[in-house]
């Protein structure tokens, strides 16, 4: 039964906004971001410089935009909503309302998966004014949309549902039924959060006939499996048990692992109900397989992303340096060629006088003669000697940067050096981690990269107490990561009440003052 009610919550870390509407639109996405994290941010990394170089401001934010939404997407919320702020400054600089707006959706979005639901409403209501003020009727019943679902989770029904009604009139008024159809979906969520059950099966019937219409299958998936929650929730176990399984074809056909695993779930939940507990537990068994197959790989995205961001950092620090370097050697060039032309100018001052002196001079004695061409030879010897230093320093000049070109065509050479065998390397890595998954190994991998990353967290932790097991370290640094409790408690294979406890002992070993957040707390660290 422990594994029922696991499997039963939804306790995948790195689930994506599709059930609340609020997952962000963009071809990149769609593609590389999800499939190869650390290879999209690779290329959205070039094409900020390219952007930044040509002083193409908006482009550059939009390429912020999408660091974003890749850290969004492997679960890294500060540092997607740093790179978020990045492109909100860019677009409140160049006046952009309308990139301003949508980029403010993305970062309540990022705070609504967070749970900081009082940001997130903030970031909506901002972007609903913008959009008034321009009179973009879609983005306005977006933006209702949004701040509904936000009150719906705060629990704030009768709010949630004054802006869903706000969003519909809009969206029929503009005709845009696939905006319709998912208003309908989120006040039928609304009517079984309350619960009125009736009035939820109404509006999911209507999403569904909308979406079936409009041929949305990946929409039906979670309204089928809505409906099929609704009817076991009323008893009528068999017709729950028909969209459930509906639900899970469709999810099967279009190859949605996340569907699929909450429609298995769904039927273990109704096969228990019914005491059928052998088929409840065969389903729970394959909502548990997929769980862990996507976590092991949204994980494994996860690690190579923050490693490519690493060494992406330890090669721009690299460049830097190199950089400095040729810009002093420059620098030490400019002031040679300097001292040269004084010297030159001096010596040529010289000639010059001792020339006018020598022929003012011719009319006097021997000894005035013999003593000019003493001191002309003495003029001569001291350029033949400051044209040898000159050359000495011109060679070693030449040498240095001889040295330094080398130096760059060997850096030029690793940059485009082709990672075949990196890539061999992670490929073994991560065919060891699937054929046997090792949380402490896992956890090695994890901290390894983790202190990279975070070089001096866990040296402010244990200067902060020094008593703390391994286990609460591995807590604190979920914690870090933002990672939710159920996620957490899957991660150390307890129950959220152990869990409790666990969080409730390490703020007595961290001696924090009662009312004082731990979230808080160690995000500080």
């Amino acid at each position: 039964m422990l594994l029922l009610l696991l499997l039963s919550c939804n306790l995948c870390p790195f689930k994506t906004f599709a059930q609340d509407n609020l997952k962000p639109n963009s071809p990149v996405i769609d593609n590389i971001l999800h499939n190869a994290p650390d290879t999209a941010f690779l290329k959205i990394k070039r094409s900020l410089k390219e952007a930044l170089k040509k002083e193409d401001f908006i482009a550059a934010a939009l390429c912020y935009q999408q660091i974003g939404e890749l850290f969004y997407y492997q679960a890294a919320y500060s540092q997607a909503i740093s790179y978020y702020y990045k492109a909100d400054q860019i677009f409140r600089q160049q006046n952009d309302r309308d990139n301003l707006a949508k980029n403010l959706h993305k970062i309540g979005e990022t705070y609504y998966y967070a749970r900081q639901y009082r940001v997130c409403l903030e970031k909506f209501q901002e972007a609903l004014r913008l959009y008034q003020q321009s009179g973009d009727r879609k983005g306005i019943a977006r933006s209702y949309g949004l701040i509904g679902q936000t009150y719906e989770k705060s629990l704030d029904y009768q709010n949630a549902m004054k802006y869903q009604q706000l969003a519909l009139n809009v969206y029929k008024k503009e005709k845009d039924q696939t905006g319709i159809e998912k208003i309908y979906e989120n006040i039928g969520s609304i009517y079984e959060d309350k619960p009125h059950l009736d009035s939820a099966l109404k509006y999911y019937t209507l999403a569904l006939e909308g979406n079936s219409r409009l041929k949305n299958n990946r929409a039906q998936i979670e309204i089928i499996n809505n409906i099929g929650d609704v009817y076991r929730k009323t008893g009528r176990y068999a017709e729950a048990l028909g969209y459930t399984r509906k639900a899970e074809v469709l999810a099967r056909q279009m190859n949605d692992q996340y569907q699929l695993s909450s429609a298995y779930r769904d039927l273990s939940k109704n096969f228990d109900l019914m005491k059928r507990y052998d088929s409840a537990y065969h389903y729970s068994e394959l909502g548990r397989n997929i769980f862990l197959k996507i976590f092991t790989e949204d994980n494994n995205k996860q690690l190579a992303l923050l490693q490519t961001l690493f060494e992406i950092q330890q090669k721009d620090d690299a460049i830097l340096q190199f950089e400095n370097e040729k810009e002093a050697n420059r620098i030490m060039l400019i002031a040679s060629v300097l001292i040269v032309v004084l010297l030159i100018s001096l010596a040529a001052s010289t000639i010059s006088r001792q020339r006018l002196k020598i022929k003012n001079e011719q009319k006097v004695n021997e000894q005035n003669n013999h003593l000019h061409e003493t001191q002309k030879a003495a003029i001569k010897d001291a350029l033949e000697l400051k044209s040898k230093e000159l050359t000495s320093n011109t060679l070693h000049i030449i040498q240095s940067n001889q040295f330094l070109e080398s130096l760059r065509t060997e850096i030029e050479e690793m940059v485009k050096e082709d990672k075949r065998d990196q890539k061999r390397q992670l490929q073994q890595l991560v065919q060891r981690i699937n054929q046997s998954i090792s949380h402490d190994q896992h956890w090695k991998d994890f901290t390894g990269m983790f202190e990279q990353i975070h070089q001096t967290f866990f040296d402010h932790l244990k200067a902060h107490c020094d008593e703390l097991t391994a286990n609460d370290i591995r807590l604190v640094a979920l914690i870090k990561m933002n990672l939710s409790s159920k996620d957490m408690a899957v991660l150390f294979g307890i129950s959220q009440d152990s869990l409790r406890v666990a969080r409730y002992r390490l703020r007595k070993k961290l001696n924090l003052p009662q009312g004082e957040n731990l979230s808080t707390f160690i995000q500080t660290l």
